[in-house]
């Protein structure tokens, strides 16, 4: 997770109230990671104090890469405005400034932002619609399992509460669960799978 520098940062794709995901790109130069690393974690440390962070990670392509491909999700563009504008933020930019060549900066609203490779990495890399999918899935099969399964136990009408109503509250559930904490964790324990190459 790294937070752009000022006035790198582009608006969001969206302007809704969907989580945003911010994907940066830096260049870090091989004797300066365990510096990097350091500075990295101490703004995730930070920005895990502001309302609606919901995560981060980083990867590179391959283990002699000089690109770093960085994430970080706030759970609406006003949450994550009120980071990136933050003094902590900024005070924390500056400690970074040496450390780091260059950065590229996007940001993306809905799910996808979580499966974003390096852009050095090659075409293959790249997580096929199908892992998406068995990602997802490995996430909601448990989730909905155990919903299901707590919800018969302890409500004793559900089972005579019609189809649509019963879908809408399991999704009104199911759907915050499964943006906020388990795809974020799905994808980060899937990652190497999801990036291995053919």
């Amino acid at each position: 997770m790294t937070p752009a520098e000022p006035g790198e940062a582009a608006s969001p794709r969206a302007t809704t109230g969907l989580p945003v995901t911010v994907s940066i790109t830096r260049l870090v130069e091989p004797d300066r990671i365990p510096e990097v690393t350091r500075w990295v974690q101490s703004g995730v440390n930070l920005a895990n104090r502001y309302p609606g962070f919901l995560g981060s990670g980083w990867v590179r392509s391959r283990a002699d890469s000089l690109e770093w491909h960085m994430l970080y999700r706030f759970a609406d563009p006003g949450m994550l405005a009120t980071w990136e504008s933050s003094d902590d933020r900024l005070r924390w930019l500056d400690l970074g400034r040496d450390l780091v060549v260059e950065s590229r900066i996007e940001k993306r609203t809905g799910i996808e932002g979580w499966f974003d490779v390096p852009a050095d990495a090659p075409a293959t890399a790249a997580p096929p619609r199908w892992k998406q999918a068995v990602s997802i899935w490995t996430g909601f099969f448990p989730v909905n399992l155990v919903f299901t399964l707590l919800v018969t136990a302890f409500v004793p009408f559900w089972g005579a509460v019609p189809v649509f109503p019963k879908v809408l509250v399991t999704t009104l559930i199911l759907t915050p669960i499964m943006t906020y904490w388990v795809l974020p964790l799905a994808t980060r324990l899937l990652r190497p799978w999801l990036l291995r190459s053919r």
